[in-house]
């Protein structure tokens, strides 16, 4: 009654409650039973434990045999570039030849187990989604060859040299840029890795591929007043001064590259100068081609070189530096207003 629950008295139960089952009386029945319980579990045990055995030997017969076609391609196909995704895939392969068969003889029919095989598949495909699309990501990057270790590239936000290809990730020594440590396309230091799933949904660009080069430009600005046309053949001749054994090179490269895809238009061997109007100068802006790596190094050299050559007296008065400017127009018949009566 303290606690609330129902008082019974005795000889007063209600017409649907029956009562309590009875305990066995004997202890010697109940340990008679649990006897034979263990009996027959001992007993569908040893019945089972071939098949148990034999699916044993399935995936260790699977193993070697794997290990033995690895090797085997390994050696046939020493020189292939994409070895190791046909390894994968190779293995991959007999182990699912040899869950299949394993299943068939733990389930004694396999038309008693596709039902539950197609189920389990679907289920698996949700809950391992993002594994499944990496790996589905690093086997078209293996074929694809989209990028390989050491080249420079830029995944989405990741922009850097590419350290290490996992099944399920990648990782790259992280490159500078805008909102970094490190401004210029120079490395920081820092490890990024991001999940091979990125090769399905993002753009990739490959920086070192098939042309280790890179197009960068150097803005130079010059006054309006200045001889525009001599200027621009003074900072042309700077740049191929500097710059033109370097580019020869890259760009008989980049034109051979362009034949072999049947683009026909012409590269420019040499640096070019391009001058385009600003608010209240001129940019000369000199093009050029060089190592992707060394892109830093290159510009700050001929920087320094413009600036040395523009400095020396023999421009003064051709080549003017640019700056700011405020143009001030005065009213020589202004008169100031009258002022209105102070209140």
């Amino acid at each position: 009654m303290v606690w609330g629950g129902p008082l019974i008295v005795e000889g007063q139960e209600g017409p649907d409650e029956a009562p309590a089952a009875e305990l066995p009386q004997d202890p010697a029945a109940a340990v008679e039973e649990a006897a034979n319980t263990i009996r027959d579990l001992a007993f569908g045990f040893y019945a089972f434990l071939p098949r148990i055995v034999l699916v044993l030997l399935i995936f260790a017969a699977a193993a070697l045999i794997s290990g033995g076609v690895q090797a085997a391609l390994r050696r046939t196909l020493r020189g292939w570039e994409r070895i190791e995704a046909a390894s994968a895939l190779t293995r991959l392969g007999v182990f699912v030849v040899a869950a299949v068969a394993s299943l068939s003889v733990l389930a004694g029919d396999v038309r008693a187990i596709v039902g539950s095989v197609g189920l389990l598949g679907l289920a698996a495909s949700w809950a391992l989604q993002t594994p499944i699309e990496s790996f589905t990501g690093w086997l078209l990057n293996s074929f694809r060859r989209y990028y390989t270790v050491g080249d420079r590239i830029a995944v989405g936000d990741v922009f850097g040299d590419v350290y290490r290809i996992d099944i399920l990730t990648t990782t790259v020594w992280e490159a500078g840029g805008a909102g970094k440590p490190v401004a210029a396309a120079q490395a920081t230091g820092a490890l990024i890795t991001f999940p091979n799933w990125e090769v399905l949904r993002s753009n990739i660009v490959n920086y070192t591929r098939d042309f280790p080069y890179v197009w960068d430009e150097v803005t130079i600005n010059v006054a309006n007043e200045s001889d525009l046309r001599y200027a621009a053949g003074v900072i042309e001749a700077v740049a191929r001064r500097v710059l033109g054994d370097e580019m020869v090179t890259a760009a008989s490269r980049y034109q051979e590259l362009l034949e072999r895809e049947g683009l026909s238009f012409g590269v420019e061997e040499v640096p070019r100068v391009f001058i385009s109007l600003a608010d209240s100068w001129t940019d000369c802006t000199v093009r050029y081609v060089v190592p992707v790596r060394t892109r830093r190094h290159w510009s700050s050299t001929l920087i320094l070189a413009l600036s040395e050559e523009l400095g020396k007296t023999e421009h003064a008065g051709r080549i003017l530096g640019a700056y700011p400017r405020t143009e001030v127009n005065l009213r020589p018949n202004w008169t100031p207003p009258e002022s209105g009566p102070q209140g």
